[in-house]
């Protein structure tokens, strides 16, 4: 008599190795949970570093990253995430690329009076760098396919109070994310180095049964003498979100704790499961070619206009690569 296939999922100690540049999918099956844990290193520490951005703009930046890695690294199908941030802050602009399967570059437009002011004052936060506008989250499948954008208002919060929202109103999943950056200090042979380190963890709720996954919104501000029925959270999810909020920054961006057993560490006790592990890099897509092409495609008043001391100057904004040309090069004229 034959016996039946064993078909239990394989269960292992969590990995201590710890990996960066790295998006960890996870599972906690018994609380319809799933979630992501982000974690990186070299990856964010090149992007920021390659600009001179004050602190609070560069850890700013950092979480923006965190955020279109966790989104975007979802993606079912190939083509770019892009999460762009336009507020009337100090910060007036955020923009995060990533592109399938795993390429990332990003850059920040910031007025230096209005930073230095608030670091003055210590009150350099996230939600004060970007003050008031709109967080956009676009999905870019390519030429000839209609392109996908939410938006979210930016009123005086961080951006994790924006991905609430955002996944609250336009997505109606419950879901909670936690970013977190900061900079490691080692002491070094005459002076101490400093790298970025960030990373995140996102969880949604996802229950098979369509009506535990309804989300009864707020009401909102009711008319005096109107009764509001209170809004009902599933045990599950207020279990799970529980769980989640016992994470410490530090335990999210921390070099000698593996996202194993991270996840391990909040989701051992309802059971957690891990998957294949999806890999991320700083990679920009311009090029000398790029640049040539665009600078051709001006009209001949807008190419003429551009030479500077003889020659005409494109600097990337993303990896700040710089570009020079001869005016001939590109049929300027540069007299």
């Amino acid at each position: 008599m034959s016996q039946s296939p064993d078909i239990s999922i394989p269960t292992r100690v969590p990995s201590a190795a710890s990996v960066d540049d790295a998006v960890t999918p996870f599972e906690v099956a018994s609380l319809d949970l799933r979630g992501r844990l982000v974690r990186l290193g070299p990856m964010v520490d090149e992007i920021l570093s390659k600009h001179a951005y004050p602190a609070p703009v560069a850890k700013l930046l950092g979480e923006a990253i965190v955020l279109a890695v966790m989104l975007g690294s979802s993606l079912k199908m190939d083509g770019r995430f892009i999460l762009q941030a336009q507020t009337d802050g100090p910060v007036g602009l955020l923009v995060v690329d990533y592109t399938t399967p795993g390429q990332v570059r990003a850059c920040a437009r910031f007025g230096a009076s209005g930073v230095e002011a608030l670091v003055a004052s210590g009150e350099a936060t996230s939600a004060n760098l970007l003050g008031k506008g709109h967080l956009a989250m676009t999905i870019d499948q390519g030429e000839n396919m209609q392109r996908y954008q939410g938006l979210v208002a930016l009123d005086g919060a961080s951006l994790e109070d924006a991905a609430h929202e955002y996944f609250l109103r336009s997505e109606q999943i419950p879901t909670r994310v936690r970013l977190a950056v900061a900079e490691e200090f080692k002491p070094g042979s005459g002076a101490d180095s400093h790298r970025w380190r960030a990373g995140g963890v996102m969880l949604q709720f996802l229950p098979k049964s369509q009506d535990r996954a309804r989300i009864d919104l707020h009401p909102g501000d009711a008319p005096e003498g109107v009764e509001v029925a209170p809004v009902i959270e599933d045990d599950a999810w207020v279990q799970g979100r529980a769980l989640l909020e016992t994470v410490e920054d530090i335990e999210l961006i921390d070099p000698d704790l593996s996202s194993e057993r991270l996840a391990f560490r909040l989701f051992h006790e309802p059971g957690v499961r891990v998957f294949k592990v999806q890999e991320v890099r700083a990679q920009c897509s311009c090029s000398r070619d790029a640049v040539f092409s665009m600078l051709k495609s001006f009209s001949q008043d807008d190419r003429n206009h551009m030479v500077e001391d003889g020659r005409i100057s494109v600097t990337c904004e993303f990896c700040n690569s710089n570009y020079v040309f001869q005016p001939e090069d590109v049929g300027a004229n540069g007299n």
